[in-house]
């Protein structure tokens, strides 16, 4: 497997591979970012996830060793009179430094494991159990009584959770993560109309997730349905005009999450968030200076207020960190524009390479085709000139198997006229042959004319050194024919000339290429 870094993920052990892969697949970080941080956190996926949404706070074990090895000595502290009366100015308990604020922790509900108790503990504690549900049962049955009577005479809880319209805790089921938001506003809207208020319908870690990545603010609400001042903050001051205009103004760039602390979700988002006054809000965005990746509560929001001070509590917030996520928008955008123009730049640059690679394999081909072309009229030449040997070498024998002219008093006798092609030059020929002559040697006489118009001595030389060519069949490149009726005469070796010509005629020899070259002509044309 390929190493990332300095470090081979091949080499790690069968259970930090799995939790690399797991915390790869939460954050979708890169793998040599992501095996520091796993060792930092000692190959916890749980702690190393909350580290990369929540931000890495410093080392305990890691300042702890640094500060035996580097005992820091006491400096000495030069202040002047001017210095000494600005402090002392200072309103009291406001610090000199900007506070810094709290981390926002990234929250995932854990549904909750049922453990059967062992079969012999489930025997012993059988009745125990089974008074549990029988005064279980009881006292359900007379809230339902309770229920019917006059609201004076109702207990508390009773009169809550039927006014409220909210259901107790009884039978709430645990639900997922965003079927448990559309629950919350499903209910809240039951409860108070059909509000304008753009509820995330998703989950607390999912809405978290969003506000990190858009750069917006966070604004969460936490209720508690048995809190006397849930119905009132909520009708005065989350539902008044001006707060649903705030919240839903596009330019103020809030997300707004909220759960009844009846979930399991809510409620394990007020224990982490410290929620210890209802109804609690509670406003989160990324901060950069504290970290790039660290989310943080800018403010919290207790207890029931008046629209006024509800809207200057968050305004304050936003306006304070505004301008650190103004730049970091500024930066991702100067980011984004850069990573656009690299990706266009390297699609042009493979581009520019497919064309050069195009044209070199087209080049190549070109030349391959080249050379082929030049091998292939090398060897035709070659088999050409071989066949022409070969065929030089045919006549040179056909012409001494060529039986000599009979003489003029003999009889079974055919006498033809030849007129040879211009070509050759022999002009108009006649000859006796042989009754019993077939065509094909009538085809021999006129290949080999040339050749029998020799002296003796060279017929004598021809018969001794020339012998037939071995592998070759000759093709005669001409045809005989008569002109008055036109009848053409193959080359056959077994029809005598008796037979097909009879004792005269007149016959012309026609040579077959220059039909064929005069075709070729017709058809360009």
């Amino acid at each position: 497997m390929a190493s990332d870094g300095d470090i081979d993920i091949g080499q790690l052990p069968a259970e930090q591979q799995s939790a690399l892969e797991q915390y790869i697949q939460v954050t979708a970080q890169e793998p040599k970012d992501a095996i520091p941080l796993l060792q930092r956190s000692q190959w916890n996926v749980q702690i190393a996830v909350a580290k990369f949404f929540d931000g890495e706070g410093p080392d305990p074990v890691a300042e702890a060793m640094a500060a035996q090895e580097h005992i820091p000595q006491q400096a000495a502290r030069h202040e002047n009179l001017q210095e000494s009366l600005m402090e002392s100015s200072a309103p009291f308990g406001r610090p000199s430094q900007r506070a810094r604020p709290d981390p926002a922790p990234r929250i995932v509900p854990q549904p909750s494991v049922t453990h059967r108790p062992p079969f012999i503990l489930a025997i012993i504690f059988a009745p125990f159990n089974f008074g549990y549900k029988a005064l279980s049962t009881l006292f359900r049955t007379f809230m339902y009584i309770f229920a019917f009577l006059p609201a004076p005479l109702r207990p508390r809880s009773i009169t809550t959770t039927m006014t409220s319209g909210w259901r107790g805790t009884m039978g709430r089921r645990m639900l997922m993560p965003r079927d448990t938001a559309a629950r919350f506003k499903r209910e809240f809207e039951e409860e108070y109309g059909n509000t304008s208020l753009p509820f995330y319908e998703g989950g607390f870690a999912q809405a978290l997730d969003l506000t990190k990545k858009d750069l917006k603010f966070l604004l969460m609400v936490l209720m508690s349905p048995e809190h006397d001042d849930t119905e009132s903050f909520t009708r005065d001051t989350l539902l008044s005009p001006e707060v649903v205009s705030f919240i839903n103004d596009p330019a103020n760039n809030i997300i707004l999450w909220g759960g009844n602390v009846l979930d399991s979700e809510a409620y394990q988002v007020a224990a982490e968030y410290n929620c210890t006054k209802y109804p609690f809000s509670c406003l989160v965005c990324l901060t950069p200076k504290e970290g790039s990746t660290r989310m943080s509560i800018v403010k919290r929001i207790g207890g029931p207020v008046s629209p006024s001070t509800y809207l200057a509590e968050i305004q304050t917030a936003i306006n304070k960190y505004s301008p650190d996520l103004v730049g970091v928008r500024a930066e991702r955008t100067a980011q984004e524009v850069a990573r656009n123009l690299r990706t266009e730049q390297d699609s042009a640059y493979e581009r520019s390479l497919a064309i050069d690679r195009e044209r070199a394999r087209q080049r190549r081909e070109a030349e391959a085709a080249a050379a082929a072309a030049e091998q292939r009229a090398q060897e035709e030449a070659v088999a050409a000139e071989l066949r022409a040997q070969q065929k030089e070498q045919w006549r040179q024998w056909r012409a001494t198997t060529i039986g000599p002219e009979p003489e003029a008093s003999a009889k079974d006798v055919v006498r033809l006229a030849l007129k040879m092609p211009e070509a050759s030059g022999a002009g108009r020929i006649v000859r006796r042959f042989a009754s019993h002559t077939t065509v094909e040697e009538l085809y021999a006489f006129v290949e080999c004319y040339d050749l029998l118009e020799g002296d003796a001595s060279s017929s004598l030389e021809l018969s001794e050194k020339t012998s037939k060519p071995e592998g070759y069949d000759h093709e005669y490149g001409f045809r005989i024919a008569s002109l008055m009726p036109r009848v053409v005469y193959e080359p056959d070796g077994t029809a005598t000339l008796a037979t097909k010509i009879g004792r005269s005629g007149n016959l012309i020899v026609e040579d077959i290429a220059d039909e064929s070259s005069a075709d070729e002509d017709e058809d360009n044309e």
